[in-house]
């Protein structure tokens, strides 16, 4: 059983930098591809980025290209999302989500993923 729970976010300036972890507590990391995922008041669910088992393939949204930044450490049950040059329209709950291995998880469709976290807020001031 997969227990994702996501930690890092915050307030932060423009330009600057955080960075998100999630851990899954139920060990079963390696199963699964990881995403992030991103939601602000009044908008859908929207893919940030996503990572293979392995971490050998990424995928990123195209407004997030260049700035973030998704890896994982498969001995430490964690994936991580490393943001650079953050804007104000990066302001949203993060969600670290887990799909399975024989799913599409990289076409970035939230539907793809079956287990999710709780989220963490993200602020970022102009």
């Amino acid at each position: 059983q997969v227990q994702l729970v996501e930690s890092g976010g915050g307030l932060v300036q423009t330009g600057g930098s955080l960075r998100l972890s999630c851990v899954d507590l139920g060990h079963t990391f390696k199963s699964y591809a990881m995403g992030w995922f991103r939601q602000s008041p009044g908008r859908q669910r929207e893919f940030v980025a996503a990572v293979s088992w392995s971490g050998g393939t990424t995928v990123y949204a195209d407004s997030v290209k260049g700035r973030f930044t998704i890896s994982r450490d498969n001995a430490k049950n964690t994936a991580y999302l490393q943001m650079n040059s953050l804007k104000p329209e990066d302001t949203a709950v993060y969600y670290c989500a887990a799909a399975p291995l024989s799913s599409s998880w990289y076409d970035e469709n939230p539907k793809d993923y079956e287990y999710w976290g709780q989220g963490t807020q993200v602020t970022v001031s102009s």
